[in-house]
């Protein structure tokens, strides 16, 4: 779950609240399971506000170094509350199950769906990432 707010004059798009929950199985070390689900939620919060990947008409890369290519820091990334599930997985003999792909599969949609309802009241529809400042102002101007 996220929750954001945009500044309409900038387009710049501060997250307030994300909670995340992800069954796990048995935890065997609940510091690791959280250092998995933040890594997979700070990589999808990079492809929706900073990640593109441009390529020239041959295919090559435009984006070849971090300088071209942002990606989030501690500065933009929210506090993450956890909601730990532990439901043993009958296939494993310790009832474990993998971490980490519910952040990166589930912090996309939730973030840009946290956008889109920030932006609703100005009739913006949100249809593509990144989100980056200047993408988020024009959507509002031709809203």
């Amino acid at each position: 779950m996220c929750t954001c707010e945009v500044d309409p004059a900038t387009g710049a798009v501060t997250i307030l609240r994300y909670v995340v929950s992800e069954d796990c199985g048995v935890m065997i070390n609940p510091t690791v399971v959280e250092g998995q689900i933040a890594g997979g939620v700070v990589q999808g919060i990079g492809g929706v506000f900073y990640e593109q990947m441009p390529y020239d008409h041959d295919g090559n890369p435009l984006a070849t170094t971090f300088v071209d290519y942002l990606l989030p820091t501690a500065a933009e990334v929210p506090l993450i509350e956890y909601g730990h599930i532990e439901t043993p997985s009958p296939a494993s003999p310790g009832g474990h199950k993998g971490m980490g792909e519910g952040g990166a599969i589930a912090s996309p949609p939730a973030v840009i769906n946290a956008v889109a309802d920030a932006l609703a009241p100005l009739g913006v529809a949100v249809r593509h990432q990144p989100l980056s400042p200047s993408t988020v102002v024009s959507l509002i101007e031709s809203a």
